[in-house]
This record gives C-alpha cells, sequence and structure tokens, in this order.
C-alpha cells in the first residue's frame, strides 16, 4: 500500500469514528484534517467533499454484508436456517464496522432523501431485497406465516438485528451466534414458554444476564 493509500484509509478511519461519535452534520472537515494532521484543504486532495467520505465508508461496509450474504444463500438452506445465518452474519459484520454501522443507522434517511448516494441507495437495497427473498420464500413454502406482510416482518428483524448492536457486547457472558439464535427463535416461534426446549435455570448466559446493560 503506498503513503497515499495509507493516508487515505486513515482518513476514512478517523472521519468514520467522528462521524460515529458527534454524528455527519457536526463533524467538520477541519475537524477530520486536524486529527489526521492534514490541512483542510489538503484533505480535498483525497476525498473532494465530506459526503464522498461518507458515501465511500458506508458503501464499503453495505458491499461487505452483500458479499456475506452472498455466501449464506449459496449455502441453498432452508428458509429458517438462512433467516437465522443473515442474523448471524448481520451481527459480525456490525461488529466488524462498528462506526459504519452506526453512522448507517444515524445517517440512513439522510442519505435516503439527498442526491449523490446512488451507490449506497443501491447496496441498501440490494441487501433489502435479499431478506425479502429469504421471508417471501419461507412463507411459500409454509415455513413462515403468510398473514404478514413481508416488508412488515423484514422491518421487524431488522430492526432487532441492528438495534442490538448498540448493547450487546460480544466479549461478553451473551455471545453472538446465541443472540442470533433467540432474535430467530423469538420472531419466529414466539416468546411464550414451551415445556420443551426451554433453557434450565443453571444456564450460565441466563445467570449472567443481569450484566448485560
Amino acid at each position: 500500500m503506498t503513503e497515499g493509500q495509507d493516508r487515505r484509509e486513515l482518513i476514512l478511519s478517523t472521519a468514520a469514528e467522528l462521524f460515529a461519535q458527534r454524528g455527519l452534520h457536526a463533524t467538520t472537515v477541519r475537524q477530520i484534517g486536524d486529527a489526521v494532521g492534514l490541512f483542510s484543504g489538503s484533505l480535498y486532495y483525497y476525498f473532494p467533499s465530506k459526503d464522498a467520505i461518507l458515501d465511500e465508508l458506508l458503501t464499503r461496509y453495505l458491499d461487505a454484508i452483500r458479499v456475506r450474504y452472498a455466501t449464506v444463500l449459496a449455502a441453498d438452506k432452508r428458509p429458517a436456517e438462512t433467516l437465522h445465518d443473515l442474523v448471524v452474519t448481520s451481527l459480525e459484520v456490525a461488529q466488524e464496522h462498528p462506526h459504519a454501522q452506526a453512522i448507517y443507522q444515524n445517517e440512513g434517511q439522510f442519505m435516503r432523501e439527498m442526491p449523490g448516494f446512488e451507490q449506497v441507495q443501491t447496496a441498501a437495497a440490494d441487501v433489502q431485497q435479499t431478506w425479502l427473498r429469504v421471508i417471501e420464500a419461507g412463507a411459500a413454502d409454509g415455513s413462515f406465516r403468510r398473514d404478514i406482510p413481508p416488508r412488515v416482518f423484514y422491518r421487524l428483524i431488522r430492526d432487532a438485528v441492528w438495534l442490538s448492536v448498540r448493547w450487546h457486547r460480544p466479549d461478553g457472558p451473551y455471545p453472538t451466534r446465541r443472540l442470533a439464535e433467540d432474535i430467530t427463535s423469538i420472531l419466529l416461534d414466539g416468546f411464550a414458554a414451551r415445556d420443551a426446549g426451554d433453557r434450565p435455570p443453571d444456564d450460565p448466559v441466563s445467570r449472567e444476564a443481569h450484566l448485560l446493560p
């Protein structure tokens, strides 16, 4: 990697952290430049605008999701298993790109309404269509309920996954795959207690659940 590429990556990672912590509108080009040791005018050598930095950050993030989703779909499992694997993958990618995930949650509406973010909008639409195809396949084969519109179910599971990133700690007592199993189970099977399959009271995750924020 050349020095220019190194500097470009540093700008992206620094801007991602600032955008996630302060918000897009509260972060200036000058602040980004100061954080990486560049005058704001010099930063424009690498990116034409703050929006261009945002666009690249989120396009990379969504492209990473799309690549991983393609792997999940290629496994050609049943809809319920595929849905579970999409949940696991989504959580893992969010943990690998925490700042981009936070920005996408916080600035998503802005990017959907503003011109210039066509790549992000296209990638986001592809991500949504992946979920919808799996949900529709499950409804078609009888795995999922047909009286709930696929887009409604998609929004419910999307929010359960993406918003959990704000409180879940993957290195804590409640691992990512367990979270994925619980999200999938609750949304597909409900939260009512069952005679079989409920976790015993000595389950270590249950015992330490009070440690979650």
